[in-house]
């Protein structure tokens, strides 16, 4: 059974809305924890939050049973992990250490009373609750909510910039060798899980010399293709047709051995499905290693496998010198002029000139935009067009060689200035890269979107609570006057 929060005061518990947040601090989580306590104190937004927890996490459940963390909880300590681009590791001993974050989950009380403590996997299991679909519907009521502290008036309309960026999946550089070395890694491990079970299993006796014959060819073949020297080919050919030869061995064993497995129960099952994940995938790179390095082909890029783990991974080649390649998934954004996100969109094989009508139809009807700008990768003369008849003022430079008319229109005022400013939503996603969107630790691509989601969320309202503490700095500074100076 879970609660919003706790409404049932402790002798000792410090409240939420008495939390006391330094304003001279510029640490990035006392910034979201101004933003987080405007949420809970302020009853529009903090009751748009809550629909939306319970909807996602609770609405299926019985209202009965064991106590779970409190959706509250659960929505501070997805914040503060993204926040601060922070391990689970590090978050457990923030909310069992660190006050400021604890008074503001609600947990927090006075010397001498009992303390309220969470263990690790408690934090896990809560803050993965939450999926890509819930945190996008969190993500409107911030911006919402930023807009109010922002001081947007309703007819105001809003100037956009969008641009894209990779955010990293966790993988380490793939070759066609070491991602056929992480095939048959995965299949001995799963064998090992068997004998560690059933200990007169027969036929893997030799299970350790298949592991050190086929790392160590993996390693052979690796520095025959770094290596210089006169014979490299030789070497590397050599080298490839002994790696080969033990894959294909051990490809064979485990075909024939597979059916003999035991399966008494359901973690027998899981072990089996395991291995027939992995060994369709251990016969690809065999004959991809075989095709490219003896037979000399050229691989088709859709063939290619980055990761065997993360299979979502695309190789991105944006034409930058530093980073040259980037192994992930590609992130557009679009930002206001107050430097909130107010979309954003995984790309899943697209090009930036794609999504232009996709992202216009999500937030034509939403907003009214002034100007909206984006940078070259972006122009196709359909996109430019069909936004024309939109938005006023579209700043789209042209890819390619440019027709007078066009040549005048760039070179305006208005669009050079507009261009100009463009360069800002760079800084955004400096920023967005500081709250863990540089590279996503978490496993699966559902993970992935929802780490991202979460990312772009803990972005906003560390932008709000910013905002939130100057407003109330300058409260605090403004002089007052005297009777007579007022006269």
């Amino acid at each position: 059974m879970r609660k919003r929060f706790e409404p049932q005061l402790k002798i000792g518990q410090l409240l939420i809305k008495d939390t006391i947040i330094n304003h001279k601090c510029r640490d990035s989580v006392v910034d979201l924890m101004a933003a987080l306590k405007f949420i809970f104190v302020t009853e529009e937004y903090n009751v748009e939050v809550f629909n939306i927890l319970e909807n996602a996490i609770t609405s299926q459940k019985k209202s009965t049973g064991r106590k779970g963390m409190d959706l509250w909880q659960v929505f501070v300590l997805s914040q503060v992990r993204l926040c601060l681009n922070t391990s689970y590791d590090r978050l457990h001993h923030m909310v069992n250490n660190d006050r400021l974050v604890r008074q503001i989950m609600g947990i927090e009380n006075k010397e001498g009373y009992k303390r309220i403590e969470f263990e690790y996997q408690n934090i896990y299991d809560n803050v993965t609750l939450l999926d890509d679909h819930t945190v996008k519907k969190l993500n409107n009521v911030i911006i919402a909510m930023g807009h109010d502290v922002f001081k947007k008036k309703e007819e105001a309309a809003l100037r956009l910039k969008t641009d894209s960026f990779v955010v990293e999946s966790n993988v380490h550089f793939p070759t066609d060798y070491n991602l056929l070395w992480d095939c048959a890694r995965k299949c001995l491990d799963t064998v090992s899980k068997f004998l560690a079970k059933y200990n007169n299993l027969k036929g893997w006796r030799k299970v350790s010399d298949w592991r050190y014959g086929l790392k160590g060819l993996m390693r052979e073949l690796g520095k025959s293709s770094s290596s210089g020297g006169k014979g490299k080919q030789d070497r590397i050919v050599l080298a490839t047709k002994r790696y080969l030869k033990k894959a294909r061995l051990f490809q064979l064993k485990l075909q024939q051995e597979l059916p003999l497995l035991p399966l008494n129960d359901l973690e027998d099952l899981r072990l089996i499905y395991i291995l027939e994940h992995f060994i369709p995938l251990l016969d690809k790179h065999i004959d991809l290693v075989d095709r490219r390095i003896l037979k000399n082909e050229k691989i088709p890029h859709e063939e290619k496998l980055f990761s065997i783990f993360e299979t979502y991974t695309e190789w991105i080649n944006k034409g930058k010198s530093r980073p040259n390649i980037e192994l992930g998934k590609k992130l557009a954004i679009t930002t206001d002029q107050f430097g909130l996100i107010v979309d954003y969109q995984v790309m899943h094989g697209q090009q930036d000139r794609d999504i232009v009508i996709e992202v216009a139809d999500r937030l034509l009807p939403l907003y009214s935009i002034a100007s909206w700008s984006f940078d070259k990768g972006y122009w196709l003369k359909r996109n430019k067009e069909l936004l024309q008849t939109e938005v006023p003022k579209v700043i789209m430079p042209k890819l390619g060689k440019r027709t007078k008319t066009e040549e005048d229109e760039e070179t305006s005022p208005t669009f050079k200035r507009l261009k100009n400013k463009h360069s800002a939503i760079e800084s955004n996603i400096n920023e967005l890269e500081h709250r863990g969107l540089d590279r996503c630790p978490d496993r699966g691509l559902p993970h992935f979107e929802r780490y991202i989601s979460l990312g772009v969320c803990a972005y906003n309202l560390k932008k709000i609570g910013r905002e939130i503490l100057k407003l109330q700095r300058n409260k605090i500074q403004a002089p007052v006057l005297r009777p007579s100076q007022v006269a």
